[in-house]
């Protein structure tokens, strides 16, 4: 196993794992982009497809909707990290595919 599959692993054990002030289920939905209820759903689909257009208005109905900014500084961290994970898979598939192609 490589390096940077060892420190993916860990990072996405740590963030999913460990105790939090978001709930496992908020940071599991989060990561997946999948489950998620309320202004969480616009929050975390931009973060995860749009991360520019993220707005103070899109954090404050998060904070709205009782979330705290830890919790919701947890969301994003899950689902920047989520979309990153599936990034880092697909290139890898990319390049498997192409390596047997050849």
């Amino acid at each position: 196993m490589s390096d940077i599959t060892r420190t993916r692993e860990a990072l996405v054990a740590r963030i999913l794992g460990n105790d939090a002030r978001a709930s496992r289920q908020q940071r599991n939905a989060a990561f997946d982009n999948a489950g998620l209820e309320g202004p969480l759903v616009t929050l975390v689909d931009k973060v995860v497809r749009r991360a520019n257009t993220v707005t103070d208005q899109d954090v404050s109905a998060a904070r709205a909707a009782g979330l705290s900014e830890d919790q919701i500084f947890e969301v994003v961290v899950c689902a920047a990290v989520g979309e990153a994970v599936r990034q880092h898979e697909r290139a890898l598939a990319a390049l498997d595919a192409a390596e047997r192609k050849a």
